[in-house]
Parts: C-alpha cells; structure tokens; sequence
C-alpha cells in the first residue's frame, strides 16, 4: 500500500483503519523509498490485533530497466537503508520540479505555490503520479491516465529518468536491515532463469498476488518460486479510493504464505 508519505491518497492512519473495516490480518505499508509514514500507521495500530509489517519499495534497476523491490521486515533506523532513501528522495524531488518545469514547457500553466499546496510534506517522497493528480485536481487535465499518456509516459514530452539503485545494492540494503528483498507486480521478464540470478543476489521473495496479474500468471509465479525456494508475496498496491482493482485488500496472500515470509526474514537476521 502506498500513502499520502509518497504517491497515495490515504494517509497511513487512514489505510490502518480502512483495513481493519476491511477484516484484514496484517497489511504493509511500502511507500515510495521512505519509512518516514511509519511511525504514524504504528500509532494507528496500536492495541489493535491487525499485524503491520514495516515495508519499503526501492526503485532498482536490473539489466538496464527499472525494478520496483519491496523490503519487508525492514528495520526503521538502519543507517545505510536511510541514506539510500534519503540520496533516492532527494533525486525524486529535483526530478519533479523538472519535469514541473517540462510540463509549463508544453504549455501547462500553472505556479510553483500552487503545486506545492498538492505535494507531499517534507518527509515525504515525490513522484509523477503526485504532478499528474494535481493535473486532475485542478481540471488541467481529465484523468491520470491522460496525464501520463500526453506528459509523463517514460516516452513523454515531460517525462524525466529516475535515479535508480542497482538491484544487487538495493537487495543487499534491505537483508542489512534484516529485511526480506521481493520483486513487486514482477513483468514477463520474469523467468526461471532471471529469478535464479536475483536468488544469488539475495532476492527472498516474488509477488504473485497483484492487481494486473492473471490467474494463469499467478499460477506460473507460484511455481517458479516453489523452484528457486522462494517465500510468495502479494498485495494490492492500493494508492487511493479512484482505482476499484488496487483497492485496500484486493489482493493478498494467506497466513501460512505470511508466515513463510517470515521464515525467509531469518535468513537475513
């Protein structure tokens, strides 16, 4: 799940309640390369039997492209996993001011204290989703969809490269602070053959559970990481109330698939 600590619209007390009207047992929260909504989906959980798993998602690179890796289990003071996320949110922010500046290049007016008004606080991590809903919000634009397909599409007249962690340092970040490292909403480049050389790297997990996924694709994943004794992951990748297929407990995982997660954690620690 993503909060309001990067590009969603919940903030992370928001989703702890919506998950426990929901009936869910435990729930992460993995915004965009920062821990800093933790602290507050902590608090909201408090005295509740709902299980919050510490989480993260690291924007990684692996053969050239971009690998979206999910830490679970992730200690919240680690002090290399905290500088990477700080150097990572610190390239997302200048990122986002210059593809702000692109997007006035392509005439979109708007001012910067009005974007900011939309932007996330301070510890926050800034992304395009955040420029395409204020877009939205503002009726520059109908639909992130349109945003993204105009502006902010990787192809896009807007659009700027993110700074991105190779995947081998990025794995390695998260067992240094006892995490276990899985590869999110994996793309069909996902094979045997790639799962077998991340394994070496240290990946602990795969996600077969996410929105985009077929049955048949779930099904395919599963069995590739039953091969390369991989622990299973899934989640719905909820980012707000706008997308009915992401919503808060839309996809998951069992219990006895969470505890072998937890399994894969001891060999970090």
């Amino acid at each position: 799940m993503h909060s309001t600590f990067s590009d969603g619209a919940y903030t992370p007390a928001q989703l702890v309640d919506l998950a426990r009207r929901s009936g869910l047992s435990a729930i992460a929260l993995t915004d965009h390369d920062t821990l800093n909504g933790m602290s507050e989906a902590r608090a909201a959980a408090q005295g509740s039997a709902l299980e919050l798993v510490c989480g993260v998602e690291i924007s990684a690179e692996y053969r050239g492209a971009e690998l979206h890796l999910l830490g679970y289990f992730v200690g919240l003071d680690n002090p290399p996993l905290v500088a990477a996320l700080e150097r990572l949110r610190g390239d997302r922010e200048n990122r986002f001011w210059e593809m702000a500046a692109r997007l006035r290049g392509c005439g979109v007016a708007f001012g910067d204290d009005e974007l900011q008004a939309f932007a996330p606080s301070e510890t926050g991590t800034l992304g395009r989703r955040n420029l395409a809903e204020f877009l939205v919000k503002t009726r520059r634009a109908g639909s992130v969809r349109e945003v993204f397909v105009r502006y902010l599409g990787d192809r896009g007249p807007a659009a700027v490269p993110k700074f991105r962690l190779p995947v081998a340092d990025a794995i390695a970040l998260i067992r240094q602070a006892g995490g276990v490292a899985a590869w999110a909403h994996p793309s069909y480049d996902c094979t045997r053959e790639t799962l077998r050389e991340l394994r070496g790297m240290g990946l602990g997990a795969v996600e077969v559970e996410y929105p985009t996924a077929r049955r048949s694709r779930s099904r395919e994943l599963r069995r590739l990481a039953g091969v390369q004794e991989l622990a299973v992951t899934g989640g719905s990748d909820c980012h707000g109330p706008d997308q009915p297929r992401r919503a808060l407990g839309a996809c998951s995982i069992s219990m006895d698939e969470l505890e072998q997660l937890k399994l894969a954690r001891q060999e970090t620690i």
